[in-house]
């Protein structure tokens, strides 16, 4: 009798220990906190454009030297932990694509923020993932189906609202500005070319999926650093501000770049690519705000409209990207196949 219950005992004991293994993993215990924590990333890459465009006796390629260095020295310490290698076999010739892309991606954003409206200069450089598809399509062989090509087309005609080309509107609206036009029209053209530049980034990334984000962030850090280092050096803009303000605003600078690097990364490992975007078009109303608040530069009705289209294109696409990720038979992927297409 005792060896029957005994038996008992144990079956029981491994039936629990089945269900265990074969029970469903329970969700994060804060499942919104993958989105919160790319909203606070889209607050600290906002503080870094606020910088850039408030210290305007600083050259913007400094300040992206002093950026790179903010994103390097804690990636040495994490990759030294995680013993990765710092150049990968094999991924040498796309680690420095990938270098030489992004750095050119931020010196030219910076400049961008410099002479250009706040907000103006961050729909444009913001609508990065919009254009991806059109790199992925060529290099990836990714598919590029209507409702890209719908979201590429919105994003144009936001950006032609918020730039408004003298050759489309003439001269009965003013382009950008109200007084010089030429500092804001290169601004234009430099915040353009950042969306270029980043793109081709970010299709780079997906080609070094494989490699630790600690690697990447050396490399990355190391490259602009010393890019920006020899042009400042040859244009003569190295210097260090004098002021004691300035200098805490550098370090806020590097600071701001190191959190907002560290939490987007985090929320891309605990949510998915598409809700994590939609989070991140909050760098958007940010802009909006710190424009208003710390520059007194109100805008004006065909930026606001620019940005809505522009906004509206990077939720269109974060949209796609979390349906597509959904499982095939999902009753939402079926509501919502029109984004799939």
């Amino acid at each position: 009798m005792p060896e029957n219950v005994e038996l008992q005992q144990l079956v029981e004991e491994e039936q629990e220990e089945e269900l265990k293994f074969h029970r469903p993993k329970s969700k994060n215990r804060y499942p919104y906190l993958g989105l919160i924590l790319a909203t606070l990333s889209s607050l600290f890459f906002s503080l870094c454009s606020v910088i850039v465009k408030w210290m305007s006796q600083v050259n913007p390629t400094a300040l992206a030297a002093y950026r790179f260095l903010g994103v390097l020295l804690p990636a040495i310490p994490i990759m030294i932990y995680h013993r990765q290698p710092v150049y990968p076999k094999g991924k040498r010739i796309m680690l420095l694509l990938r270098c030489f892309t992004g750095t050119a991606g931020l010196m030219l954003s910076f400049y961008a923020f410099r002479h250009m409206p706040l907000s103006d200069a961050s729909v444009i450089v913001f609508s990065v993932p919009v254009f991806t598809s059109i790199f992925a399509r060529m290099f990836l062989k990714e598919p590029c189906g209507w409702f890209n090509v719908f979201s590429i087309i919105l994003t144009f005609i936001g950006v032609v609202l918020i730039t408004r080309p003298p050759i489309i509107f003439g001269n009965t609206i003013n382009s950008l500005g109200e007084s010089d036009q030429r500092p804001e029209m290169w601004g234009a053209v430099a915040a353009f070319s950042s969306t270029l530049f980043g793109a081709n980034a970010y299709v780079i990334l997906r080609a070094l999926k494989d490699v630790h984000y600690s690697v990447i962030m050396a490399n990355f850090g190391t490259y602009g650093f010393v890019q920006c280092i020899m042009f400042t050096y040859f244009i003569g803009a190295l210097c260090l501000p004098t002021c004691g303000t300035d200098r805490y605003l550098i370090v806020a600078l590097a600071v701001s770049s190191f959190l907002g690097q560290i939490l987007l990364t985090t929320a891309m490992q605990m949510e998915q690519a598409g809700p994590v975007s939609i989070a991140r078009s909050s760098d958007i109303v940010y802009a909006f705000i710190w424009q208003v608040l710390f520059f007194n530069e109100i805008p004006n009705r065909f930026s606001v409209a620019g940005a809505i289209l522009v906004m509206s294109s990077i939720i269109l696409t974060g949209l796609r990207k979390w349906v597509l990720a959904l499982p095939h038979d999902a009753a939402l992927k079926r509501k919502l196949s029109l984004l799939t297409k």
